[in-house]
């Protein structure tokens, strides 16, 4: 899958992981949006379940098991370069998740990970809308996702 100039927009995942008034976040590696901290993610491979695409994302990107919960929202990200050709479009469903197991490791994919308490999220150089998407999920409720084929943001 070639994720730059591609011909068709590229499903992606992200995961909010919330635990004692903190959320993980990762400082990107790689473009788009390299040094911006963002919530561990990335691309759903051809038939794996955006469910099981969050789970093997967050292992990969932090070293943690999570239980994956419900949709926050779906965002939708293209960017253009110089002469206004589509360089990336994503269209990524993030998820509310709870960590089940596992200490954070920051793996191949991103710079750095850690848990940043609400207070400082402000402070980072975040992706775009990611403060207005973390916002959301902050007052949802964790409820396990139960079906695979059906996510229904509250």
């Amino acid at each position: 899958m070639e994720r730059e100039y591609p011909r068709h927009p590229m499903v992606g995942v992200g995961a909010i992981v919330i635990e004692e008034g903190r959320v993980l976040l990762i400082e990107r590696g790689a473009e788009p949006a390299k040094g911006r901290w963002s919530v561990p993610g990335g691309l759903v491979d051809p038939g794996e379940s955006l469910k099981a695409a969050v789970a093997r994302e967050v292992r990969e990107e932090c070293g943690l098991e999570v239980e994956v919960g419900p949709l926050v929202g779906v965002l939708e990200r293209i960017i253009r370069d110089e002469n206004g050709t589509v360089r990336y479009h994503f269209v990524i469903l993030d998820f509310l998740c709870r960590r089940l197991s596992g200490e954070l490791c920051p793996g191949s994919d991103c710079a750095r990970a850690r848990w940043v308490p609400w207070e400082e999220v402000g402070a980072l150089p975040l992706t775009a809308r990611l403060e207005e998407v973390l916002g959301r999920a902050r007052n949802m409720t964790f409820i396990p996702s139960g079906q695979d084929e059906l996510y229904l943001a509250p």
